[in-house]
Order: C-alpha cells, then sequence, then structure tokens
C-alpha cells in the first residue's frame, strides 16, 4: 500500500495570506481579553482601595467599567474566540491537532476558570451595593485571579508554539514539559505588563466622563500608575522574552521583518509613557475623545505589529518547532510516537503522496507541469507566503522578480542562512518537484514584469494624451 502523508486540504486566501486572516481575528482577541483580564485587576485593587479608606464613591466607575466590559470584552471576546478556532482549525490543522494532543486538559482547566470568570464579571456589576463591601471584595477577587489563571494557562499553550528550549518533550511526551518551556515566564509577565497598560488606557475612557472631580482625579491618577506601571514592566519582560528565544527567531526578527516595526513600537511606548504621565499630571484635562485615541493607537500600532512579529519569528514552525506552518512535521517526537514527514518528502514527493491531489496531477505532462507546480507551491509555501506579487511574504520578492528556472530551484533546494545559523530549514522536495515549483515560481515572476510593463504603457499612455 502507498504511503500518504497525514495532510488535510490547504486552505489558500488570495495577497493577504491564511495567516493574516488569524492575524486580524487575534489581535481583535487579544485586545478585548487582555483588557479584561488587565480590568479585573483594576477592580480587584481599586474596590480593596474604596473599601480600606471607605470611598463607596469609586464602586461607581467600577460598575460602569464592569458594564462597559460585559460589551467590549465578553461580546466581542466570545465572537473573536471561536473565529480564532475556525481560522486556526482551516489554516492549520495538524498545528491545531498537535496542541490539542498536547493540552487537552489545560484547555479543559482554562475553560473551567473561564466560565467563573464569566460568572463573575456579571455577578460583580450586579451585585454593587446589593451585598455587604468585604464579601463583594472576596467576589472581585476570585474574578481576577479566575481571569489571571485564563492567561497563565493560554501562555504555556503559546510559548510552546515558539519551542521548548530543551529536548525533554522530545522524549516524554509530557504536558508539563511541554507547558513549563523556556519561554513560558517570560511570555507571561510580557502578556501581564501588557493587560495592566491596556486596562489603564481603555479605563481612561469611561474615567473623562466621571462627574465628580475628587473621584475622577483619584481613579485617572490610579489608572495613570496602572498603566505606567505595565510600562516599566513590559520593558524588563521583553528584554527577558527576547534572551528565551531561539536563534533562527531572534535571526528573523534582526534580518527579515518590516523596517518599519521597530520605529513604530518605540513611538508607541514613548507615546504610551507620555500619555500616562500626563494624565497623572493633568488628570481632569483628559478628555474622552483623547482616551480612546491613545487606546486605537496602542492596538493598531503596537498590538498589530506586536502580535505580528510574534507570529513571524516563530515561522516556519506553527508548534514546538516540530510543526511546520505548512502542516508537515519536521522531526521525530519519540515520546508522541510522531515520525518526521521529510524523509517520505523527500523519497516520494508531495504529489505522490498528499491525499488531496488532484486526479489531473498525478501524473506530470507537459500541459499540467505549471498546474503541478502551483500546487505543490501553495502546499509548501503559500501558508506563510504570498503567491501573488503583493501581501504577506510574496515570493516574488523573496526570489527578488527572478525568473530563472535554475536559479530558482538552486534556491528552493537549499536552507535560508544568516551566518552559521539556518533560520529557514531546507524543503526536501525531489529533484522533479522542485523543477515544476521552480517553473511555476518563475512564471509568477515573469507575469508581474508584464503586469508591470503594462501599466507603465498605460500611465505613460495617459501622460501622452494628457500633454
Amino acid at each position: 500500500m502507498q504511503e500518504i502523508l497525514g495532510l488535510y486540504p490547504s486552505w489558500y486566501v488570495p495577497t493577504i495570506g491564511s495567516a493574516w486572516v488569524m492575524g486580524i481575528i487575534g489581535t481583535i482577541h487579544v485586545l478585548a481579553s487582555h483588557t479584561s483580564v488587565g480590568a479585573s485587576w483594576l477592580f480587584a485593587l481599586l474596590e480593596t482601595k474604596a473599601v480600606r479608606e471607605n470611598k463607596p464613591e469609586l464602586m461607581e466607575y467600577i460598575k460602569k467599567y464592569g458594564v462597559f466590559l460585559l460589551v467590549f470584552s465578553y461580546i466581542i471576546g466570545s465572537i473573536t474566540g471561536p473565529g480564532i478556532w475556525y481560522a486556526i482549525t482551516v489554516a492549520s490543522p495538524k498545528g491545531v491537532g498537535g496542541l490539542i494532543h498536547n493540552f487537552v486538559w489545560v484547555w479543559a482547566a482554562e475553560w473551567v476558570y473561564f466560565t467563573v470568570e464569566v460568572i463573575g464579571v456579571y455577578a460583580l456589576v450586579y451585585l454593587i451595593g446589593k451585598i455587604d463591601p468585604r464579601t463583594h471584595l472576596k467576589l472581585t477577587w476570585v474574578f481576577a485571579l479566575a481571569s489571571w489563571a485564563t492567561m497563565l494557562l493560554i501562555v504555556g499553550i503559546l510559548s510552546f508554539m515558539m519551542w521548548l528550549g530543551n529536548e525533554n518533550w522530545y522524549q516524554t511526551g509530557s504536558t508539563l514539559d511541554a507547558f513549563f518551556n523556556l519561554n513560558f515566564f517570560a511570555h507571561l509577565g510580557l502578556r501581564t505588563a501588557f493587560m495592566f497598560a491596556i486596562a489603564g488606557a481603555v479605563g481612561g475612557i469611561l474615567a473623562a466622563t466621571m462627574k465628580n472631580e475628587t473621584v475622577r482625579t483619584d481613579i485617572t491618577r490610579f489608572l495613570a500608575k496602572m498603566g505606567l506601571a505595565g510600562v516599566f514592566l513590559g520593558m524588563i519582560m521583553w528584554m527577558w522574552y527576547v534572551q528565551t528565544l531561539p536563534e533562527n527567531a531572534k535571526i528573523i526578527m534582526q534580518t527579515q521583518l518590516p523596517g518599519y516595526i521597530a520605529p513604530t513600537l518605540f513611538a508607541v511606548l514613548a507615546a504610551t509613557i507620555i500619555y500616562f504621565a500626563w494624565s497623572a499630571w493633568k488628570p481632569l484635562q483628559l478628555k474622552q475623545g483623547f482616551a480612546v485615541a491613545m487606546t486605537a493607537v496602542i492596538a493598531i500600532a503596537g498590538l498589530w505589529p506586536e502580535e505580528r512579529s510574534r507570529e513571524s519569528i516563530r515561522k516556519p514552525y506553527v508548534a514546538g518547532q516540530y510543526i511546520y506552518s505548512n502542516q508537515t512535521i519536521s522531526r521525530d517526537v519519540p515520546g508522541k510516537q510522531i515520525e518526521s514527514n521529510l524523509p517520505l518528502i523527500a523519497e516520494k514527493g508531495v504529489l505522490a503522496t498528499h491525499p488531496f491531489v488532484p486526479e489531473t496531477l498525478r501524473t506530470i505532462t507537459a500541459t499540467n507541469r505549471l498546474q503541478a507546480g502551483e500546487f505543490v507551491a501553495k502546499v509548501m509555501c503559500a501558508n506563510c507566503h504570498s503567491m501573488e506579487a503583493s501581501g504577506l511574504r510574496p515570493m516574488v520578492k523573496k526570489l527578488q522578480g527572478s525568473t530563472d528556472v535554475e536559479q530558482i530551484k538552486a534556491y528552493l533546494g537549499g536552507a535560508l542562512y544568516h551566518g552559521l545559523i539556518p533560520y529557514m530549514p531546507r524543503i526536501p522536495l525531489p529533484e522533479m518537484e522542485r523543477q515544476l515549483v521552480a517553473e511555476y515560481l518563475a512564471s509568477l515572476s515573469k507575469h508581474t514584469m508584464t503586469l508591470s510593463q503594462t501599466q507603465t504603457h498605460a500611465s505613460n499612455t495617459l501622460v501622452m494624451k494628457g500633454d
């Protein structure tokens, strides 16, 4: 019986790629979820202050923020959460399967804490003023701890997706070896810091509406301190986080990310520090529109590039540095009885072993060579690279527009190195399939060149007619 790769159909999204679909949904979800977790700690700390200093007027703000949270975080989060599951399941089913087989009980525990969190936020909002303050404070702390527990459990899974940092899990297959990886604590600290900063920024939107100037001043300064603590803690955690990354991720971060990302993130960091410092100094001058704008800046110019960068530096892997983003298994994992797909691909190729190859491409002819090359290229590359001239890491630009088939073929035959460190491992395609992919990629470059020449000619024609 012929050996078949355990692969699923490939989900190809033109131009933006499946990664951007996941990234857009994920960024919205992270904004909602981190605001929720950060706000839960804001509520606990602020309510502790209200009880200790006998300031029941602070509870009005907590109730207002809580109602906002129910709409902003728990409705948007409840929509985007399943959206992430849908997107990642169709984009990388093998990756999701690997995560579920490792962390099914961790996810089950996370859902228990999430249930406590959802019940807690409703109880917190609707029981203000209806039960005694100290009992309500205990309820608020339960809500805060349950919220942070959901983050803690998810971070263990996300950090495993980056890498393990040691060989233990590959040999044992233990969930604990997978969960407590090298990247875990730094990643948890980084996300905890961000939750404080974003909760402080979002909180300013509601603080600006408080009519009592004393309460407004008190709360705005509290939010500013919380936000600044999050920013400075985040800088420390980021330095630690970088040290826990694999070498290939560091190389991608230094050499392959778009040049605008680092300056943009530094600008957002500086603006956030100035914003919180200013709101602490002049709390009554904080306007709701300005707070909304600052939150949007943090989300669009801060969170989106950061999440995109984290996803990019993990490539070409999707989990544990043993599953590539294209679903193939890149190494043996004895602890899970998993064997690498690469020897089978090297021996027989994708067209002979992929279960979803069209029957018309099982046999290569003079008329279907480009279609066969396109199929292999999209299966092996399109999860990370756009096949169009624009979009996410377009292959045409990676190849610098080359139309030389032999040159492209040689490029595909080796790993990409920076110094002595490979940041993009070699995919061992058979000679014939490398030839087919090279011909297809060369045709893309030719098409792009022709299209560009046509557009230039049309533009020059319009200019001449204008003259």
